[in-house]
């Protein structure tokens, strides 16, 4: 059974910056646009060393949505940056009318998701964002778990055409994925179990891990996997999984309603009916907090992941 641990952490917004100043010295059609926050987003090196193909357009977001759909009706290939709230809940028309329906090639790219977004409060901390962006025709979602897979998100992103949302965040995070590979639209298995499916996304997988010691030291053997694309989901791997152990946990730092948990849902009512328990924000807004504080208070924690499972396998029996 494979053990992680890690040495580091790191924001997963700075392997988005990191990543998307590799892509300016690949292909010279890659652009930048952000709502000013380039600080916030760790767009600072791309700005630095391609200032050419940074736009700064202020806080105007709805704007730079448009601005980014025209852009690639001449081969541009635009990664749009500003918080999460702002890049779906602010701008959800522009998206939809500009970019989905007409199947833009423009990279939605949005920090400070959850309430890990922490002090900055309610306002902010949008959890409704998965559920709109998966809504969208032809909209690709990926949620990655830490630095380097958020990293590697967004190398992929360059290659694949079509509209995508790709959701990161602000607080330092365990880095555990260093030798993984990634895939748009290939679920990582990354612990294997028989007694129940702890799928998870973003913040959580670390979590899930936590939580997979915790039940191992019981005598229970959970399976952990990382469903970083919520949207096309890798269905082929929830079924092969769920066919095994009879039952699931989702686990996302996201409302209860329209994300991870039910997408997964829809799999399942669908093709193989099974216990399900969710972990997620529970139908509410958030709060002012550090990241720790909010993960507690909206049962997000590995104790809450724990208690899901012995709860899905009890259902089972």
């Amino acid at each position: 059974m494979t053990k992680f641990t890690f040495t580091e952490k790191k924001d997963t917004r700075s392997g988005f910056g990191a990543g998307l100043h590799e892509l300016g010295k690949q292909n010279e059609n890659v652009v930048a646009l952000c709502a000013d926050l380039t600080g916030s987003l760790k767009m600072d090196a791309f700005k630095k060393d391609f200032p050419e193909r940074f736009f700064q357009i202020g806080i105007a977001e709805a704007n730079m949505m448009g601005i980014a759909a025209g852009m690639t009706i001449g081969g541009k290939i635009p990664f749009t940056g500003t918080f999460a709230n702002f890049s779906t809940g602010r701008v959800y028309d522009q998206i939809r009318q500009s970019i989905a329906y007409s199947n833009k090639n423009v990279k939605i790219c949005a920090s400070h998701a959850g309430v890990t977004l922490g002090e900055d409060g309610a306002t902010h901390q949008i959890l409704e964002d998965i559920g709109m962006m998966r809504m969208l025709p032809g909209m690709t979602v990926i949620v990655p778990c830490d630095y380097n897979q958020t990293k590697a998100a967004t190398l992929a992103l360059v290659k694949h055409v079509g509209p995508a949302y790709l959701r990161f965040g602000r607080p330092s995070w365990p880095i555990f994925t260093s030798d993984r590979p990634f895939t748009i639209g290939k679920a990582d298995k990354m612990i294997e179990g028989k007694d129940v499916s702890i799928f998870a996304c973003g913040h959580l997988v670390w979590h899930a891990i936590e939580a997979e010691e915790i039940l191992s030291a019981q005598g229970i053997n959970a399976e952990i996997i990382n469903i970083h694309t919520i949207k096309p989901l890798d269905v082929p791997a929830i079924l092969e999984s769920v066919q095994k152990t009879k039952c699931a946990v989702t686990c996302e730092e996201h409302q209860i309603n329209g994300g991870l948990g039910d997408s997964v849902a829809q799999v399942l009512s669908r093709f193989f009916p099974a216990p399900l328990e969710m972990v997620a924000v529970n139908d509410s807004f958030g709060e002012s907090g550090s990241p720790t504080q909010l993960l507690k208070k909206y049962g997000l924690g590995p104790d809450n992941i724990v208690a899901a499972a012995k709860k899905a396998i009890q259902r089972r029996k």
